[in-house]
């Protein structure tokens, strides 16, 4: 926090277009990580500003509790039609973190009142994030979030993920070892499905989902995806799940949902899920936020899917995805680059050096980038773009020049 008060003014953002933001200066940056991986579809789309300026016109906020309103009814349904099969029901939230809270205690409560009290614990991957509320914050296999609340946090279990070809046989060794030791104690296995966000843009094979999904179904387990980050075209299909060709009990989405305009969220759960809870009323799920629902959300939910479909938005991003592949595939032979890799509309490389979220060679590239016009924001030794789905040509070439440009300015210096 010191270095945070003393050291560079921030970066003051005070308008912000498709690709591009506009600093209190009048200096334009291209937005290489779609504000937190959120704007999708740029900022600004005009078609999401429209559907929130007639929506506003009509109602702005009712409570999701014993009433309905149109538009989180018409999303819910829409919202299922393009989940992966057997996702039939949707609750809503307010962000990645509670979408991930309401898994957990979805899945908590359905075995506490379903005959399997005993299953209270979660299994996740090492260098797993799944949030900042304490439940998601248990999943969490990156210490430094983890550590100040390790005293109070829910118990879970921590697995190597198969990070590459050498390492995945062993991985899903000790997958199967820990689920068949501890699988009348758990709750759910819970997985960002083929990505580690925050972990340092971490790929691996989709075959481990099948693996999970497998076993979840052997020991009669919840299998649980977060697609907050994966989800809505980032890793090439509209899910990441898509590349396994599997479905989850409950799946988490956030991010892209509003296509990054408003905080919101959803957890779709199975029919067998949402059976788990109803009889008498204390079976229910006494669960909810003010904004849960919102009109307003929901109507640029639903807009999004709209221009997803009206844009050819997943059609035209493939294009897109090659070129960062082949950009990152040139960066492997830049001194000081370790290893590259690439998915959809993600594309990473390791910096040689010290490694881990604290870890300040990534920061150096992000000063060179600003100077030059792109705004990236490192996972410590972790360099990446993960820019909208939509971005125009132009401004990803430039995008990804701006980083080859400070990659080795940043080595010079």
């Amino acid at each position: 926090m010191r270095s945070a008060r003393e050291g560079r003014e921030p970066l003051v953002v005070v308008a912000a277009r498709g690709s591009r933001l506009l600093d209190a200066r009048g200096r334009e940056y291209l937005d290489g990580n779609a504000s937190w991986w959120s704007s999708t579809l740029g900022h600004g789309h005009p078609r999401l500003v429209e559907a929130l300026r007639r929506q506003s016109e009509r109602l702005c906020h009712v409570a999701l509790a014993g009433i309905a309103h149109e538009q989180a009814a018409e999303l819910a349904e829409e919202l299922c039609r393009v989940a992966p099969a057997g996702l039939e029901h949707v609750f809503y939230s307010d962000d990645g973190s509670t979408a991930v809270e309401v898994a957990l205690k979805l899945a908590l409560q359905y075995w506490a009142q379903n005959g399997r009290p005993g299953r209270t614990r979660f299994l996740a991957l090492e260098g797993a994030f799944h949030g900042e509320t304490l439940g998601a914050s248990a999943l969490g296999g990156v210490e430094l979030f983890r550590r100040p609340f390790e005293a109070v946090l829910p118990a879970a279990i921590h697995v190597p993920p198969p990070r590459d070809a050498a390492s995945a046989p062993r991985a899903f060794e000790v997958l199967a070892e820990r689920v068949a030791e501890h699988a009348d104690a758990l709750a759910a296995l819970v997985l960002e499905p083929v990505v580690q966000g925050a972990a340092g843009m971490q790929l691996y094979d989709p075959a481990y989902l099948r693996a999970a999904r497998e076993l979840c179904d052997r020991h009669d387990l919840f299998l649980i995806f977060d697609e907050v980050f994966s989800g809505y075209g980032r890793t090439g299909p509209r899910w990441a799940a898509e590349h396994a060709g599997v479905a989850p009990d409950l799946l988490c989405t956030a991010k892209g949902f509003t296509g990054g305009m408003l905080p919101m969220a959803a957890t779709l759960a199975s029919e067998r899920v949402f059976q788990g809870f109803l009889g008498e009323s204390a079976r229910a799920f006494h669960y909810g936020h003010t904004f849960c629902g919102n009109p307003l959300g929901a109507a640029v939910a639903r807009e999004v899917l709209r221009v997803f479909e009206d844009e050819e938005v997943l059609e035209r991003a493939r294009p897109k995805a090659e070129r960062i592949a082949r950009a990152f595939e040139g960066l492997a032979a830049l001194d000081g680059v370790e290893r590259v890799r690439s998915l959809g509309m993600i594309g990473a490389l390791d910096l040689a050096g010290p490694s881990g979220y604290l870890a300040d060679a990534g920061w150096r590239v992000y000063e060179q980038a600003l100077e030059r016009g792109a705004y990236l924001r490192p996972l410590g030794n972790v360099v990446y773009v993960t820019p909208s789905l939509n971005i125009p040509d132009a401004d990803l070439d430039a995008l990804l020049e701006i980083l080859r440009e400070s990659l080795l300015a940043a080595r010079a210096g």
